[in-house]
């Protein structure tokens, strides 16, 4: 993630999470505004991850980060609750049109990333 952003970008990278478990933890919190979300993870994956970050209410809007360009993998993150999925390979630039503009209330538009 931190390649991702740049000095000048009207992003900030909150922090990173190892599986699921810790990044239901961390969107807890540090209320990020936008979650790229791996759907393979060790302990709990991406998709159950997901369901509890709806159940909790998270504001957060959830990109899934993947390399399978499938129904079966993809379908179930939506289902979930995820707002979107790009491809890990993607231009940067559609990463970040893909997280939306930086809300107009803060400087930075807040994300949470567990590299795949």
């Amino acid at each position: 993630m931190q390649r991702l952003v740049r000095v000048g970008d009207e992003y900030e990278a909150l922090g990173e999470a190892a599986d699921g478990a810790e990044a239901v933890g961390l969107a807890k919190a540090l209320a990020p505004d936008v979650i790229l979300m791996d759907l393979r993870m060790p302990g709990m994956d991406g998709v159950t991850a997901i369901t509890g970050l709806a159940r909790r209410g998270s504001a957060a809007r959830v990109l899934v980060l993947t390399t399978y360009d499938t129904d079966s993998y993809v379908l179930p993150a939506i289902e979930a609750g995820a707002t979107g999925y790009l491809l890990k390979d993607a231009p940067r630039a559609e990463l970040l049109r893909a997280s939306g503009p930086p809300p107009a209330a803060r400087p930075f538009s807040r994300r949470l990333w567990r590299p795949g």
